[in-house]
């Protein structure tokens, strides 16, 4: 039984918020990160903090890979947005501020046309208030959750093979002992199925692969090669069909004989509803520093367990997101794998001692999200407000 906005203790500290502050911090990438849309040129990470007069903190990560400038935007957004409906508030549950905060904010981002950066601000937010609360109760975030024991560990798969390098990054992969991989698609028939062949040689038959075309296909270009992904072993396929249409998944997925996951770009419980009610994947993959935090994600896992759809969450993020997801999907009975970026990141280095040889992640156990992190050691990363 997950705590929710309908828990009828407090959760919070009785005290008052006392701020709600952005650090960004962005390191340049340094061997190649490259989507069927556009390539990334600086890793980001967003940290939101939100302090209590008490003294009690928690710290939570916003999504700002895209755009490149996307960080000024949450700088503005969290500053003249979310902090005046919060400052003074005394507040009972993550759940509690974050409803309050959608009510106010949604009609300003559909207005806006940007329902996607009100979200990702208030998944930082909430994301923030859970560890607080979880600190506040001297426990993980992901015992707080159930009220029980939880795993320890969770299944991985690596992420971020091609479009270039692949035997490199698949030799490191096979060193690393993963067990899972997910190549990128949506390069060229050719070179996608290229790419395909050469990991399935370095890593050998006994690591699963899935393919991952960030939306790069109509429908019929995703028909005609999805027979050619399954000769390669892929098993399942992430974001297929440019526009992400629901109805058109549940075809490919008819008509193709695929599994399929999506979910990384839908904002909110809601809007994961059709692809649940329309058979139109296997997997739905919320992200929590985009979707609403860990609030929003649990409303996400409900909506899939009336229909038995696996949940795996989508994570490419910084060392705060990284903890946080560990800590919700050990939580979820219906998460198999977890998402784990195989390319250099300087600000996920503090949880990269998690992974395991054997191709696993351990879950951390300190109060909060699990890990104390410092921030202040990647201070020299930091940008500028």
């Amino acid at each position: 039984m997950f705590a929710s906005a309908q828990t009828p203790e407090r959760l919070l500290p009785a005290s008052p918020v006392a701020a709600v502050r952005l650090r960004v911090f962005r390191s340049a990438v340094v061997d190649g990160v490259a989507m069927s849309f556009a390539p990334m040129g600086h890793r980001a990470m967003a940290v939101v903090e939100v302090e209590l007069e008490d003294g009690a903190r928690g710290i939570g990560e916003t999504w700002v890979n895209y755009p490149a400038w996307a960080w000024r935007e949450r700088a503005a957004t969290l500053a003249e947005g979310v902090a005046p409906l919060l400052l003074g508030r005394t507040l009972t549950s993550p759940a509690e501020a974050h409803d309050l905060l959608m009510a106010a904010l949604r009609p300003l981002g559909r207005q806006w046309g940007a329902p996607g950066p009100v979200h990702q601000a208030v998944s930082g937010v909430d994301t923030a208030l859970w560890d607080l609360a979880a600190r506040h109760a001297g426990r993980p975030l992901a015992a707080l959750l159930t009220g029980a024991d939880v795993r320890r560990e969770l299944p991985v798969y690596a992420s971020s093979l091609g479009p270039d390098d692949v035997a490199a990054t698949a030799e490191r992969c096979a060193g690393a002992g993963h067990t899972a991989v997910k190549v990128k698609l949506g390069f060229g028939r050719d070179r996608d199925l290229a790419n395909l062949r050469t990991a399935r040689r370095v890593l050998g038959g006994g690591v699963r692969l899935f393919g991952d075309a960030n939306q790069a296909w109509s429908l019929d270009e995703a028909l005609d090669l999805v027979p050619a992904l399954r000769d390669a072993g892929v098993e399942w396929l992430e974001e297929p069909l440019a526009g992400d249409d629901p109805g058109a998944l549940a075809q490919l997925r008819r008509r193709g004989g695929l599994p399929l996951a999506t979910g990384e770009n839908l904002y909110g419980a809601a809007a994961f509803a059709p692809y649940v009610e329309q058979g139109s994947v296997d997997i739905v993959q919320p992200d929590l520093s985009k979707v609403g935090g860990p609030t929003e994600y649990l409303r996400v896992v409900a909506l899939a367990a009336a229909t038995g759809t696996t949940v795996n969450p989508h994570l490419y993020n910084g060392a705060v997101a990284t903890a946080a997801t560990l800590q919700v999907a050990a939580a979820v009975p219906a998460t198999t794998a977890v998402e784990w970026d195989v390319r250099a990141n300087r600000l996920r280095e503090a949880v990269d001692h998690l992974l395991t040889d054997h191709g696993t992640v351990r879950v951390p156990d300190r109060p909060g999200l699990g890990v104390d992190l410092d921030l202040d050691a990647i201070a020299d990363l930091e940008e500028t407000l």
